[in-house]
């Protein structure tokens, strides 16, 4: 699949906004922490997304019912759904100034993810987390994605990579009293 930029402006890509608030002292300060341990961008880019990944638990899988949205807020409250995971590690790339799109899957519901510019080109990835069943990696070699749409079942790649949240994910995550409302509410589209 080809991915396709939303705008040209590669500086879209690292900009900060109500969602991706990498200039929060939380996302700055956890950005500052992963960097101080890595040799350059590409470690730094994989121990982001590890530790989001890894130290973040979906809300869904942990039985949280807080949504968050604000990447400063699931750093804080340590918890998020895939678009909550996903705005937390683009202000932790970006924070580094690693450009970072957020893109989508449709898996009956929308799924959201990130890709990472790196070597020229944009490389998928999800933060989702790791379950029975899900195994997801950073690699700039291949996606290694939590899911893989089944077209049979209408499941979809979306090709635009977005510089800021789809306002129909930010939507729904604004409107959520807490995740069980978020789950009947869920986009089904972009």
């Amino acid at each position: 699949m080809q991915l396709i930029q939303q705008t040209a402006d590669l500086s879209a890509y690292v900009a900060a906004d109500e969602a991706i608030d990498h200039h929060h002292p939380l996302v700055r300060d956890t950005a500052a922490r992963l960097a101080a341990g890595v040799a350059d961008s590409y470690e730094y880019a994989r121990a982001a997304f590890e530790f989001v990944r890894d130290t973040i638990p979906h809300s869904q899988d942990s039985g949280d019912l807080r949504v968050t949205w604000r990447a400063s807020d699931v750093l804080e409250q340590g918890t998020g759904i895939c678009y909550a995971k996903a705005h937390a590690l683009a202000a932790l790339l970006r924070a580094e100034d690693i450009p970072t799109a957020l893109c989508y899957q449709n898996l009956g519901v929308v799924h959201g993810l990130v890709a990472v510019r790196f070597r020229g080109a944009w490389h998928r990835q999800d933060p989702r987390g790791n379950k029975p069943g899900v195994d997801a990696r950073f690699s700039l070699d291949g996606e290694r994605l939590a899911f893989t749409p089944d077209p049979a079942s209408n499941e979809m790649d979306y090709p635009v990579l977005y510089a800021a949240p789809h306002p129909v994910v930010l939507n729904a995550l604004r409107a959520a009293v807490d995740r069980p409302h978020l789950w009947r509410t869920l986009p089904t589209a972009l």
